[in-house]
C-alpha cells in the first residue's frame, strides 16, 4: 500500500484576516465595521486585506480600491502601517511558543508545528490547539482570531485550516483522508494554480478524487517532476523529506502611483529600492555578482535588463551599476509610463571567502560609510541619512512592506 496510517503531526495556525484584524486590534473604532487595507485614494489601487465585516460585501484581497467602494460605500480604508503588522507577528510567534516550538513560520500569518509523541492524540491536539488561541486573544489581541488545523501531513494541516474561517478548528485524521478532501476543488489545493490546473485537466483529471486516485508514479508523470509526488503522498497524509533550500537573491519592486508616473520619479524609487537592498546584503553578510533592473509599463509589457559585478555589497558601486543600467530603460520606455520599477541582487554568495575585486582595498572607504549608514538608520529610524534626494513624502511610500511569503527583519523597517 503506498499510504500507511500516519499519526497526527502537524498543528498549522492561520490568522484571520490579519493585517485588517491588527487595524482593528489598535484602533478600537474600527471594530464591527468594514475595513480593507489599501490605498484609499487611488481607484487602481489593490486591496491587501480586507476584515470579514468588508468581506460580507463580496471584498477580497486582490480586488481594485473602486471597485470594493462601488460594493461597500461605507468602506473604511487604512494606508497600513508594516512595522506594525511585523511587531505584532513577532508576539504571535511568541506566544505559539508559550505552548508548542514553531517548526516553521510559513508566512506573516501562518505557522506550523510539528505535534510530538506525547501531545498528538486528537483529544491532546486539540487541547493544545484551543489553548494557543485563547493566548493569542488574551495576550496579544481580542481581535487577533486565527483558524488551526491538525492532520497527519504538513499540506492536510494547512488545507484543513482553511475550511472552518473565521476562528475555526478542523482536525484531519489519516483514517479521514482521502475522503476528507473529496469535497474540495482542484484550486483549493497549495501549489495548483491556473496553469497547473490546466496541465491536470489535459491528462484527464478535473475533480480531487481523480486527483486523489493517482498512485506517485502517476502523480509524478503529471506534474513533469517530483513535485507531483511530493503533492500525493502529502495529500494522503504523509510527508516526504524536505530538502533545504538557500536564499540566492534579494530585490524590492515598487508601484508608482499614476499620478507620480515620470522617468525621474521612477529612477528616485529605483535608487532608494537598491539601498534597501543593499542593506539586506550587508546584514546577512553577502556579495551580489548580478544586479538586474526590470520595470513593467502601464501597458502591462515587462523589461528587464541585467549587468554583471564584480563581488559587491557596497551601496556605492551598485548606484554606479544602476546609474549604467538606466539608459537602457529610459531608451526602451518610448511613449509609454513605468507602472512598477525594482531592483533584484542575483548570484548572492557569503561575503567571507570571496575573492574581491584586485583593486578594492580591504577596507573600503565607501563600505565604510554604507555601514555607518546602516547604523544611523536603525537608531534613528528610516531615512535618516540616505544617497542622493529624495522628493518629500516619497520615501514613507517605498518604505519595507510585507509580502505573505517573506517576513521582513525589524531592522528593514529602519532602511
Amino acid at each position: 500500500m503506498f499510504y500507511a496510517m500516519q499519526p497526527l503531526r502537524w498543528l498549522y495556525l492561520d490568522l484571520n484576516s490579519y493585517f485588517a484584524s491588527v487595524e482593528q486590534q489598535r484602533h478600537p473604532h474600527l471594530r464591527g465595521k468594514a475595513i480593507a487595507v489599501g490605498p484609499e485614494r487611488i481607484d487602481s489601487g489593490t486591496i491587501i486585506a480586507a476584515s470579514y465585516e468588508a468581506k460580507a460585501f463580496g471584498i477580497h484581497t486582490g480586488m481594485r480600491v473602486g471597485e470594493a467602494r462601488r460594493l461597500c460605500p461605507h468602506i473604511i480604508f487604512c494606508g497600513g502601517d508594516h512595522s506594525h503588522y511585523k511587531a505584532y507577528h513577532d508576539k504571535i510567534i511568541e506566544e505559539v511558543w508559550r505552548h508548542i516550538p514553531v517548526t516553521h513560520v510559513c508566512s506573516i500569518d501562518e505557522v506550523a508545528c510539528r505535534l510530538l509523541d506525547n501531545e498528538n492524540s486528537p483529544e491532546q491536539a486539540l487541547a493544545l490547539a484551543r489553548r494557543i488561541k485563547a493566548g493569542i486573544r488574551a495576550n496579544v489581541g481580542e481581535c487577533l482570531t486565527s483558524s488551526i488545523g491538525i492532520a497527519p501531513s504538513r499540506l492536510v494541516a494547512k488545507i484543513a485550516s482553511d475550511m472552518q474561517k473565521p476562528d475555526g478548528l478542523t482536525l484531519i485524521r489519516s483514517a479521514d483522508l482521502p475522503n476528507a478532501l473529496l469535497s474540495l476543488s482542484l484550486r483549493d489545493i497549495p501549489g495548483i494554480g491556473a496553469k497547473m490546473e490546466a496541465r491536470l485537466n489535459a491528462r484527464g483529471i478535473h475533480t480531487m478524487a481523480q486527483l486523489l486516485a493517482q498512485d506517485p508514479h502517476a502523480a509524478t508523470a503529471s506534474w513533469g517532476s517530483v513535485v507531483g509526488t511530493r503533492l500525493c503522498y502529502a495529500l494522503h497524509g504523509k510527508d516526504m523529506p524536505e530538502r533545504p533550500q538557500q536564499s540566492r537573491s534579494i530585490g524590492h519592486s515598487h508601484v508608482i502611483a499614476p499620478n507620480i508616473r515620470t522617468l525621474e520619479t521612477a529612477r528616485e524609487t529605483a535608487r532608494r529600492l537598491l539601498l534597501k537592498a543593499a542593506s539586506r546584503l550587508r546584514r546577512a553578510e553577502c556579495v551580489t555578482r548580478h544586479l538586474t533592473l526590470h520595470a513593467r509599463f502601464e501597458s502591462r509589457r515587462s523589461w528587464h535588463s541585467t549587468l554583471k559585478l564584480a563581488p559587491t555589497d557596497d551601496s556605492f558601486p551598485l548606484l554606479e551599476a544602476l546609474a549604467l543600467l538606466w539608459p537602457r530603460l529610459a531608451r526602451e520606455i518610448g511613449a509609454e509610463r513605468i507602472r512598477v520599477i525594482g531592483v533584484t541582487l542575483d548570484d548572492i554568495r557569503p561575503a567571507i571567502g570571496t575573492q574581491l575585486n584586485l583593486f578594492d582595498a580591504p577596507a573600503r572607504p565607501t563600505l565604510r560609510i554604507a555601514h555607518a549608514m546602516d547604523a544611523l538608520n536603525e537608531k534613528f529610524g528610516r531615512n535618516t541619512v540616505t544617497l542622493g534626494s529624495v522628493a518629500k513624502g516619497r520615501a514613507s511610500l517605498i518604505g519595507t512592506k510585507i509580502a505573505f511569503g517573506r517576513i521582513p527583519d525589524a531592522a528593514e523597517f529602519h532602511e
